[in-house]
Formats: structure tokens, sequence, C-alpha cells
């Protein structure tokens, strides 16, 4: 059970705060059915009502930093989803997306790069399809890593190029000389 404050991932609404656990009186509803109120972070309008006992298959904890930071190291070794057919695509889209996982995000934002590069080859625009869940994947797993390593969603970006950048270059051992070069 997820308590007051803590922060989760609940489906199509992305990151959310728990802002409290209670019943809820409303015609319709069980009065003794307990209820997570989630804000969600990036839409401070909203207001998400999820039973406690459904909880476990729409919603899930924010990856913890040491998770988000494996993630990143990992992307690179995540492969895209390789279906040529653009309606099973979407479709495959659409089932990345219910899993509410980090690494199907990663899938889809790579095989939306990918074709958006292939497409612009052959002199074409790229997909309403592709654009949109390349922003819905994006915007999901931004936001996730934004609160996991406590940055500005914006930073995001930037923070996966520099960790994918650190992860090519090979690191020096530790106590080698430095050449004269390095020296000066």
């Amino acid at each position: 059970m997820f308590g007051k404050g803590e922060y989760v991932v609940c489906g199509s609404k992305g990151v959310c705060t728990v802002e409290e656990v209670t019943t809820l009186c409303m015609p319709g509803v069980d009065g003794k059915r307990e209820y997570y109120v989630l804000k969600p972070v990036y839409n401070a309008a909203t207001t998400v009502y999820i039973p406690v006992d459904a909880g476990k298959e729409s919603m899930r904890g924010v990856l913890s930093a040491t998770q988000a930071k494996r993630l990143i190291r990992a992307m690179s070794d995540i492969a895209p989803i390789s279906i040529a057919n653009d309606k099973m695509l979407e479709q495959e889209y659409r089932g990345c997306m219910r899993t509410n996982l980090c690494e199907e995000w990663v899938r889809i934002l790579k095989t939306t790069y990918q074709r958006k590069l292939l497409r612009q080859e052959m002199g074409r625009k790229v997909t309403a399809v592709d654009a949109k869940y390349a922003r819905i994947a994006e915007d999901s797993l931004y936001g996730e890593l934004a609160i996991a390593l406590g940055i500005s969603k914006d930073a995001v970006p930037d923070y996966i190029q520099k960790e994918m950048e650190k992860a090519e270059k090979p690191e020096k051992p530790k106590g080698t000389k430095k050449s004269k070069k390095e020296e000066t």
C-alpha cells in the first residue's frame, strides 16, 4: 500500500503524488471501499481516484535514483520494436504504454526515432501515430526520471545524453600515470 506523500506512476496520468487514502462519499460509490486520491505532478488541475484494492494493476512506485541510473545505462541495450506493418505497430505502441514500464517507453522512443530518420531520408514526414506515441512515451519516461533523479523534466534529455557519453568512454584504471600531454 502506498502512503500519503509518496510518488506513484499511474497509467496515462504519469507521475502522481498520493494526496490521501480515504473512502469516498459519492452517489453510486461503495462508502466502505478505500481509494487513493492522486494528484498528477505535471497536471495539477486533475485529480485521480483509484481503488486501493485495484491499485496494484494500475499503478506502481516511481523508480529509485539507482534504478533510474541503471535504466539509463541500459538504454543502448534495449531493442526497438521490430514490426513493419503500421497498423500492428500502433497496437504494439498501445500495448507498450499499457505495461507502464520505462523499458517499454524506451522501446517506443527508439522505434519512433529510427522511423523518423528513415522517413526523412525518403523525403517523408513523421506519421501522426509515431509522433503521438513518441510524445506520450517521452512525457512518461522523462516525468518519472525527473522525479527519480531530483531534476527538472526539461533537464532529463541532457542528463541522459551525458550519462550515455560517460558509458561510452572507457575509464582509466586508478593509479595509472598521466602522459605528458595530459599533464599540460
